[in-house]
């Protein structure tokens, strides 16, 4: 049997109920990122570091909600936190002490956090984040840099992936945004010759949550020239805020950004987000003391900080805060990206590569490719890069690593959690070595 064959045997409900969503859903899928042929599996319950999907099979989860659970599926803490919130009510409608809690953690982790926003989601927190900087400096333009990715709606979406051909968005709207990629001098070129730059925006340790990481010291050198040229300087932490450490990315790196956008880990993984940042930015969302608005950035939103989300949030965070949950999956994400690594030495798999930032890891795979295990993809095209090598291989990696038990974002991303154990690596490396010798045997690689 071919491993589509083995596949579609194996995961035989979840093919039924993809045929429903694709009379259902447009392209039968509730999210781009879960598309997957010949189609996605349907998941049924979820604890620790494992999942379970509609036939029964147990996978090791390397989702992790998208990235937003650190301490895994179901941790006790976050699950009590919301079962008690649920009694005392889902929506009041009005202020709460809970959300005074949870931005009182996220100003203690958070570098600069003097005032705090809360949002639904992290496109809302990016949304908002570009209005305010707007307002703030009177100037029209965003530089966003190539392949960074910061929610799907209109004020971003240019440049966010490279084969996209932005449809539904006016040439007016395109106009307003820069695309650069992560060339300092390129950028320092750009920001010197204009004065209608309001803010740069960027994902703190790369295109794809570091999929396409960013050169050494690239960070601290762009907040310094942001701030030599009074250009707002915009951290999309909605990946790696309190996963990289318990201040995000630009707490590791000394840096202090204007604004930050949160979401994911924040919420302890419910939906939730929130823009943070210095005062004089955040006070353009106050209304003034007699209740009349003055020049400001009007913001609204049915749940921002809506208790269930505020009460997952604050047990998440008490817990992040001590940088332990952290420090455990980041090492454990390391000690993947070896053992993976070991075994496509020992199969001598060319251009497949496994690296990451902590407990974000990537694979990489194109039998093309000049890559050696554990090198990241530096210098090839940034759209390869985003996809992860080429599609066919992949395709038939995620089916067979599926088939062996692991399931990668995409299958090609994986979001190490603190309740993953060294017996989880173990496991996922062994499935990797049963994935390349079923590629193997049918010519893939």
């Amino acid at each position: 049997m071919s491993i589509q064959q083995r596949y579609e045997a194996r995961f035989a409900r979840s093919a039924r109920l993809a045929a429903e969503a694709r009379n259902t859903f447009p392209g039968g899928v509730t999210h781009d990122g879960r598309a997957a042929l010949p189609f996605p599996l349907f998941i049924e319950r979820a604890s620790g570091a494992s999942k379970w999907d509609a036939d029964g099979n147990r996978l090791i989860d390397y989702v992790c909600g998208h990235g937003a659970l650190l301490l895994g599926h179901g941790h006790p803490a976050v699950v009590a936190a919301v079962q008690a919130q649920m009694e005392r009510g889902t929506h009041y409608g009005g202020e709460h002490a809970l959300a005074l809690r949870w931005a009182s953690l996220i100003q203690r982790l958070v570098p600069g956090a003097e005032r705090v926003r809360f949002t639904a989601s992290g496109t809302e927190a990016t949304m908002l984040a570009l209005r305010l900087a707007r307002a703030a400096t009177g100037r029209p333009k965003i530089l966003r840099l190539e392949g960074h990715f910061h929610g799907w709606h209109d004020g971003i979406a240019p440049g966010a992936d490279p084969d996209d051909p932005n449809a539904g968005l006016p040439p007016e709207l395109l106009g307003q945004i820069l695309v650069l990629p992560a060339d300092l001098d390129r950028i320092a070129g750009s920001l010197r010759r204009r004065d209608d730059v309001a803010a740069v925006i960027l994902e703190p340790t790369g295109a794809a949550y570091g999929a396409a990481p960013l050169p050494e010291g690239f960070l601290p050198a762009l907040r310094a020239l942001t701030a030599e040229l009074g250009v707002l300087l915009i951290c999309d932490e909605v990946v790696t805020g309190f996963r990289v450490s318990p201040g995000g990315a630009q707490a590791r790196a000394g840096v202090v950004a204007d604004l930050t956008c949160l979401a994911k880990i924040l919420a302890g993984g419910l939906p939730g987000g929130a823009v943070a940042g210095r005062e004089d930015l955040l006070r353009r969302l106050a209304i003034g003391p007699d209740g009349t608005p003055r020049e400001r950035v009007r913001h609204q939103g049915t749940y921002n900080a809506n208790p269930l989300a505020a009460a997952a949030g604050v047990a998440a965070l008490e817990l992040v805060a001590s940088g332990v949950p952290g420090a455990e999956a980041a090492a454990r994400g390391q000690e993947l990206v070896a053992a993976l690594n070991d075994v496509i030495r020992a199969r001598a798999a060319r251009g497949i590569t496994a690296y990451g930032d902590g407990s974000i890891v990537h694979l990489f795979a194109d039998p093309a490719a000049p890559l050696e295990p554990g090198q990241a993809p530096h210098g090839l095209p940034l759209a390869a890069v985003k996809r992860g090598g080429d599609p066919r291989t992949l395709a038939a990696l995620r089916m067979a690593l599926q088939l062996g038990g692991v399931d990668l974002m995409r299958g090609r991303s994986a979001f190490v959690s603190a309740a993953h154990g060294p017996a989880d690596v173990e496991a996922t490396a062994a499935a990797l070595d049963d994935a390349l010798a079923l590629l193997a045997s049918e010519g893939m690689i």
